[in-house]
């Protein structure tokens, strides 16, 4: 008896309590649950002395549970927002070692011996867990889910590293059910998408890796396959944007680092631009609920982020330069008070609810299940299977004529107008990082680069805007010697900074006119 075929699985990592909460817990609102059975599983993971099969996203296993040993290949190992989709051929074995001979699918056998050749095979690591397994079946259709919790560790040499993991697994219906069954088993409980699948969190810490980071995220570059289509180069963007969101969503829940909400914000960010890059292929009633909740999100974030800069970058650098009969003390313990008692709080709760949990299952079933289709869209088919190429210089184009707007008028800008202009360098920004891969790079780098600057300018003449509304984002209205020094404290800092500005802003038309000479390379 064998099984091959082709899975789909969705990997969450969650603190151990609240996994161990939820796999007491006993409705699932939705669905139907079975009796829970509980197994100790011990899995050893073989690989070539070059690691071979893991280059080629295969991994190899035997699997021991109670008296009965399994082999399994799995093929497309990646990991991507928690969803795992690789094909899977299973044959019962008569103990620990590998029998490749049971193999009869010629695909498996032909990958696995293109990815081994002549090379010897040999344990890698193993793990060691207790599975904790229960059937949920929706009447509605024919959904049927293995919801598992595991529990254990992975040994390698003489090391030792915990591993706890919650998996949904679907075995039959629509790919939505599994992101709808998380949402009813998760309500409020913060998660993180697993990155990694069991086999390559096993090679990590072999290699004295850490499994999963803490910290803030930052997005890491995007590469498209030439001539992939824009549907597929969407959903790779998509991909990127979610796991920066929700790896800093936990970095934000479980530090204080500044840099935590900035980068959920830029994730957000992110996500709501690429929105607009790619609107002429998408279905704009699917994507507007995702929108609008990064939107609020990314407020939030940046309400924080705010306080941090005028903190961190406006106040505290002005430190040691102020009079001593202007000191800021007082100023940064009633920024730090907002900060943390308003800003930050408010965040973290919203970032902790079952608002934000759906809305992140979502963003990952519209990415995972394409639920950017339109129905009533007949020509949706051939814009998206476009190759990418083709698209990324019409979305560029258009985004910098956006840009060009202001730009023209540079000169009679107003403030609010600078912090649309800044908007507009931002989201063709991001659409280069997107597409950059594109192009060669020596004519992407000196424009990303020149962008880059420009924004930074910006960027800062948005901060001295922000820092002259002290008085009221501080609330200030006592009187007495307090009051008297907190607005001498206010009226150094925005004066400071409002003579920096002006040089600032003749740096900003310098570096705009060289910005709009750099030859652009998409056109």
């Amino acid at each position: 008896m064998s099984k091959s075929a082709r899975e789909i699985e969705l990997k969450l990592e969650l603190d151990p309590a609240a996994q161990d909460a939820i796999k007491r817990s006993g409705s699932i609102e939705g669905f139907t649950a079975s009796r829970s059975v509980t197994r100790t599983l011990q899995s050893i993971y073989f690989d070539t002395p070059d690691q071979d099969l893991r280059k080629a996203k295969i991994s190899l296993r035997v699997r021991k549970s109670g008296k009965s040993w399994l082999q399994t290949a799995k093929l497309g190992t990646g990991v991507m927002g928690g969803l795992s989709t690789p094909v899977e051929e299973e044959h019962p074995i008569q103990g620990r070692a590998l029998d490749l001979s049971v193999i009869a699918d010629p695909a498996a056998r032909d990958a696995l011996d293109g990815a081994i050749g002549d090379a010897p095979l040999a344990e890698c690591f193993e793990t060691v867990m207790k599975r904790t397994t229960r059937n949920l079946t929706r009447d509605s259709d024919d959904t049927l889910i293995e919801l598992a919790f595991d529990t254990g560790n992975i040994l390698a040499g003489s090391g030792s590293q915990p591993l706890v993991e919650m998996e949904l697994e679907l075995k039959s219906g629509p790919s939505q059910a599994v992101f709808e069954a998380a949402k009813s088993l998760l309500d409020d409980v913060p998660f993180r998408f697993s990155p990694y699948s069991k086999a390559e969190r096993g090679y990590r810490f072999a290699e004295g890796r850490e499994a999963t980071g803490t910290g803030p995220y930052f997005a890491e570059g995007i590469t498209f396959t030439p001539g992939v289509t824009t549907e597929h180069a969407f959903r790779d963007v998509l991909r990127s944007c979610l796991t920066q969101i929700c790896e800093n969503r936990i970095a934000v829940l479980t530090s204080d680092d500044p840099e935590g909400p900035h980068q959920l914000r830029v994730g957000l960010r992110r996500l709501r631009s690429a929105f607009r890059l790619f609107r002429p292929v998408l279905n704009p009633a699917a994507t507007a609920p995702l929108d609008d909740m990064a939107r609020t999100v990314a407020a939030e974030a940046g309400a924080l982020r705010d306080l941090d800069v005028l903190v961190d970058e406006i106040v505290a650098p002005l430190a040691a330069r102020a009079p001593e009969t202007v000191p800021l003390d007082g100023l940064l313990d009633t920024l730090n008070a907002m900060r943390d008692d308003s800003a930050r709080a408010l965040l973290v709760t919203h970032l902790k609810s079952s608002e934000v949990n759906a809305f992140l299952l979502d963003l990952a079933a519209y990415t995972e299940c394409r639920g950017w289709l339109d129905p009533e869209n007949f020509d949706q088919s051939a814009l998206l299977a476009q190759p990418i190429e083709a698209f990324s210089g019409k979305a560029l184009a258009k985004q910098w004529k956006k840009v060009m707007k202001y730009g023209r008028q540079l000169e009679k800008l107003t403030v609010p107008e600078r912090h649309e202009m800044r908007k507009a360098l931002k989201k063709m920004r991001y659409g280069i990082e997107f597409f950059g891969c594109l192009y060669p790079r020596d004519t992407v780098k000196p424009f990303l680069k020149r962008m880059k600057k420009l924004q930074n300018i910006f960027g800062y003449l948005n901060d001295v805007a922000m820092a002259e509304h002290l008085p009221e984002r501080v609330g200030f209205k006592a009187t007495g010697p307090d009051a008297t020094e907190t607005m001498r404290a206010i009226g150094f800092v925005i004066g400071w900074h409002e003579a920096l500005a002006q040089s600032r802003w003749q740096d900003a038309k310098g570096c705009w006119d060289a910005t709009r000479e750099t030859p652009r390379f998409w056109a």
